[in-house]
């Protein structure tokens, strides 16, 4: 399995750690919904259903101990957002945090974006090391001073003090959408943002809040007539004019806002046929893509649906260029996940550093590795049974029927209650960040 670096040697995944309580009983609020490393993989962002963000920062190397990388700690952590009511539509608007975006660093502070259904903030994280100390007119408490008891000029000084991580809000974009909101994502020129909801795209600045412009607008006249609706939008990695959004029958839409304002129409539309033997009931439920993802290069396009992971060419419209099964073997099962809602469930997917290796999760707390270079693909497990430091990752495998063999666990086994809905790769390391409801796992390549 290739990794971030490529090359054509086998990458063994070890344990490196795990965040969040072990209890059984696990509390709504404490579920993971999103994980996102920024830029430079120093820092890990996870938000959770209460509305929290949690920030973990990489420990430097040490110098002792090559081998071993810097584990990650918690740097920060904050209310992003709280529960709210919509007295207009009498709707409770939940403070769960969908998206976390981080931005390109211009200077010594973090910003980040995220949002719930309705509202996206701003976040600027910054640190604190010093402290101004020797006012004229005012306490080392705080208390202000009796100006006519000052008979000497002080100048202030800046003294040490323990470091402080403080995360304030320095915008709130709000009340530009009507629907839940799914999706942001930054542009390449560092000033525009855009975020999706169900029927529509719209298009930020970072500097202004009180407006935004609709690019996107898939509303019909007649709500009857409706038969799809966004579930996913980015942008171009580094083309600022173009972006795409998939929708829930499948198909994904390339639009370049240099040929218009409102890009209701498209310049691609990549689609592939539908195999007529597949056909079923479940078939357009099956078919909608819960997430859509650029590669790095800007080359590629990868969508998810529920049971495959799709390679798309960006010059090649009419099928993908790869199609990997990440559970296949649920296909005879879509019935019983139809009946507990499973059928329904997000799950995201993620490239690699240099776009050789994409990651994507399932249930039974499996997530699947595909190295698009050697054809190769991997099964493994996020769970604290193999949760011995350095311990390396075993592949698991799924027995589908027949005789079952020693280390295969049968389909029927599987707890469709633990699933990995959302994954994270760091950008420039075979570090892999996976979301199990309310623990992360941090899993590493495994140096000699």
């Amino acid at each position: 399995m290739a990794g971030a670096g490529g090359g054509n040697s086998d990458v063994q995944w070890c344990f490196s750690q795990v965040k969040g309580a072990i209890d059984d009983e696990v509390a709504e609020a404490d579920i993971i919904s999103t994980v996102e490393f920024n830029h430079s993989g120093e820092l890990l962002a996870t938000g959770d259903k209460g509305g929290r963000v949690v920030i973990f920062q990489q420990e430097p190397e040490s110098k002792n101990q090559p081998q071993c990388r810097g584990e990650y700690n918690v740097y920060s952590t904050f209310q992003s957002h709280e529960p709210e009511f919509d007295y207009l539509k009498s709707l409770e608007i939940e403070e769960k945090i969908n998206k976390i975006r981080w931005l390109p660093q211009q200077n010594a502070a973090q910003f980040l974006l995220s949002t719930n259904d309705k509202t996206i903030k701003l976040w600027k994280i910054s640190e604190r090391d010093k402290r101004p100390e020797g006012y004229n007119l005012k306490e080392e408490d705080g208390r202000y001073r009796d100006f006519h008891t000052v008979n000497t000029l002080r100048v202030p000084v800046f003294m040490p003090m323990d470091l402080m991580v403080e995360a304030s809000p320095r915008r709130v974009f709000s009340n530009a959408h009507t629907y839940h909101i799914n999706s942001i994502s930054v542009n390449s020129d560092c000033e525009t943002y855009l975020s999706a909801d169900d029927l529509r795209v719209n298009l930020w600045n970072l500097e202004i809040n009180d407006r935004s412009f609709n690019i996107v607008d898939i509303k019909p006249a007649n709500m009857e007539e409706l038969t799809e609706v966004i579930t996913a939008a980015e942008f171009h990695p580094n083309q600022c004019n173009t972006f795409v959004y998939s929708s829930s029958k499948g198909t994904i839409r390339l639009c370049d806002m240099r040929a218009a304002a409102l890009c209701d129409q498209h310049s691609k539309l990549f689609e592939e046929p539908e195999d007529p033997n597949n056909r079923s009931f479940f078939s357009e439920i099956i078919s909608s893509i819960s997430d859509v993802k650029f590669s790095h290069s800007g080359r590629y396009l990868m969508t998810r649906d529920y049971l495959s992971v799709k390679i798309w060419d960006l010059n090649m419209e009419t099928r993908p260029v790869e199609t990997y099964q990440v559970h296949e073997y649920l296909r005879s099962k879509l019935c019983s996940l139809y009946e507990n809602d499973c059928i329904f469930d997000k799950f995201e997917c993620c490239w690699n550093g240099n776009d050789s290796v994409v990651m994507t999760g399932s249930y039974n707390n499996f997530f699947r590795m595909f190295d698009r270079g050697y054809r190769q693909d991997v099964t493994l497990e996020a769970s604290r049974e193999n949760g011995k430091p350095r311990s390396v990752l075993k592949p698991r495998k799924v027995s589908t029927g027949g005789k079952r063999k020693k280390d295969e666990i049968s389909v029927d086994s599987l707890d469709f209650n633990k699933k990995i809905l959302h994954t994270a790769w760091h950008p420039l390391d075979n570090i892999i960040a996976v979301a199990t409801t309310n623990n992360l796992y941090i899993f590493e390549e495994k140096l000699n």
